[in-house]
């Protein structure tokens, strides 16, 4: 009893394992192509659907594709309303995973070990990834298998046989169904489970089958966890995946005979039967609710007010049809960069906010800021490549040219902040505190690099003399506090006044704020040069 247990539990820990480092390097290999599956995904919701279809069997989890769409909801990237049907297509695209598992797809983990191994160590830059995705894909279907080899003995268990095939309240599976997957966060695994047990004769349809509407009630959880550090568009989506899944269970509960009857005709295996159910479970939630999704959004909105701020992922001012008149086009383009050191201001706002009090939601709306800067610096560029193949006067050239160095300039900015998040990220991990000294220098230089930064932000909208000379003086007063700063952690060093390993983090996030600060200079001195255009 005691071998099978601690097997069976080895078998979850493996899934869970390769579960999330598939997750994480799927992420780091389709980042650009998720991009773009945003991006048609706003755009009607059946490419929603498609989405979170996709992205689900990629990633192996509706947890992972659900709480991703809910940061992104949560930064702005995305509206609520678009979210949902992203949310609807993950939960399609999860039931693939126990299908696998009907089809003994766990007999060929080991392959997929062995051969994502020795891509992973032989292989270069993206085989070496494509390795290592491979090698997680099959540790999750071998942990799976290792719950298998644990289930087997149990055929032989009278009493578990009992307890599994005789008939129950359904109500009871739902909520064994919940608890279950509430703990490892993962619907597939009790559904696996319950296709394992199927295949050795264990379980009856009847009981299995609220079992499998439970586990995708206990799906939400983990949304819903998520959630509670989001904005009120990611609140929304994540009670909105939670009602999805209830209204689903009450409808198939409330025709359960119906639906055993179903699926005892589709097939006669009562483990292919269960991957049937959990497939046409998620379907039916998909047809009840895609074409109410409008009176849906309005709804929860109703039952969760407050003000949805979106960030558009594209740009919204530069048109092609613009290009016909250059002088036209570059004044959309100013229109883009106004945009962009806005969302930067942003961005360092929210940076700054977890110097003392590391929050991951915070570090994670600013990697998604930054995503919506790339993508705009990027078509900025696009854009302006296009304008320079129309015939330009000397003051337009000027223009285009001093455009495309204020975007790099941006872009900069947007880097530095980002490198200052994954600062606090590692003074957070590595529980590094500050010096009180340290902290007053690390505010004072702070508030000089806000200064410059909102004031290059007004620089763009307007060209103002006074403010550029301000910038310059600025950044030298931030050059000179920063070498103090360094000298001053040096002495508190030497007199063993601070920890350690506080320097390095300390003296990286002084430099990153003086860069930043060189970059608002940098774009005073391009707007300076446009004083006689």
């Amino acid at each position: 009893m005691l071998k099978g247990l601690l097997t069976l539990t080895t078998g979850i820990v493996l899934f869970l394992f390769g579960m999330l480092q598939l997750n994480t390097v799927v992420q780091r290999l389709f980042t650009a192509r998720f991009r773009q599956y945003v991006k048609y995904s706003v755009r009607k919701p059946v490419y929603g659907l498609l989405t979170g279809i996709v992205s689900t069997i990629l990633f192996q989890s509706s947890s992972a594709t659900t709480v991703l769409v809910i940061g992104m909801v949560g930064a702005g990237l995305i509206t609520f309303y678009h979210s949902l049907g992203i949310i609807l297509g993950a939960d399609i695209g999860t039931t693939l995973t126990v299908q696998l598992v009907v089809w003994k797809f766990t007999d060929l983990a080991p392959l997929f070990i062995i051969a994502g191994g020795c891509l992973w160590v032989t292989g270069k830059k993206k085989w070496k990834s494509a390795g290592e995705a491979l090698f997680y894909f099959g540790l999750i279907f071998f942990g799976l298998g290792l719950a298998a080899v644990a289930t087997a003995p149990l055929k032989e268990n009278q009493t578990f046989i009992r307890f599994f095939q005789e008939t129950k309240n359904p109500l009871f599976g739902v909520v064994i169904g919940v608890i279950f997957t509430g703990i490892v966060h993962a619907s597939v695994i009790p559904i696996s489970i319950l296709v394992i047990l199927a295949q050795y004769g264990l379980i009856t349809i009847e009981n299995a089958l609220p079992i499998v509407f439970g586990a995708n009630v206990g799906t939400t959880v983990t949304a819903l966890m998520a959630s509670m550090v989001a904005g009120v568009s990611g609140k929304r989506s994540a009670l909105s995946h939670f009602l999805f899944k209830l209204a689903g269970v009450i409808l198939c509960l409330a025709a359960l005979p119906l639906f055993v009857a179903i699926l005892k005709a589709i097939s006669s295996g009562i483990a292919q039967q269960i991957a049937i159910g959990h497939f046409l479970f998620n379907l039916l939630v998909v047809a009840a609710f895609f074409f109410l999704l409008k009176p849906f959004a309005r709804l929860i909105e109703k039952i969760i007010p407050g003000e949805e701020n979106v960030l558009p992922l594209w740009p919204e001012y530069i048109n092609d049809e613009c290009l016909t008149e250059p002088g036209k086009a570059l004044d959309c383009v100013k229109k883009e960069l106004e945009r962009e050191i806005v969302l930067t201001a942003r961005m360092f706002a929210e940076a700054m906010s977890i110097t003392g009090n590391y929050q991951v939601g915070r570090r994670r709306n600013i990697i998604y800021m930054k995503l919506v800067l790339d993508n705009v610096r990027t078509e900025i560029v696009r854009y302006l490549w296009k304008v320079s193949n129309v015939a330009l006067s000397p003051e337009l050239s000027k223009k285009l040219f001093t455009f495309t160095g204020v975007n790099g300039e941006i872009g900069r900015i947007g880097d530095q902040i980002v490198s200052i998040a994954d600062l606090f990220k590692d003074k957070a991990q590595r529980g590094i505190e500050f010096s009180e000294a340290a902290k007053a220098e690390i505010e004072e230089i702070e508030k000089l690099a806000a200064e410059n930064l909102r004031e290059t932000v007004s620089l763009i909208e307007k060209r103002d003399g006074e403010k550029i000379w301000f910038i310059f003086r600025r950044e030298e007063e931030i050059d000179g506090k920063v070498k103090e700063g360094r000298e001053r952690h040096l002495e508190r060093f030497c007199e063993k006044a601070c920890q350690p390993e506080a320097g390095p983090v300390f003296v990286s996030l002084l430099i990153h704020l003086e860069r930043i600060s060189d970059h608002c200079q940098n774009i005073a001195e391009y707007i300076e040069d446009l004083k006689d255009i």
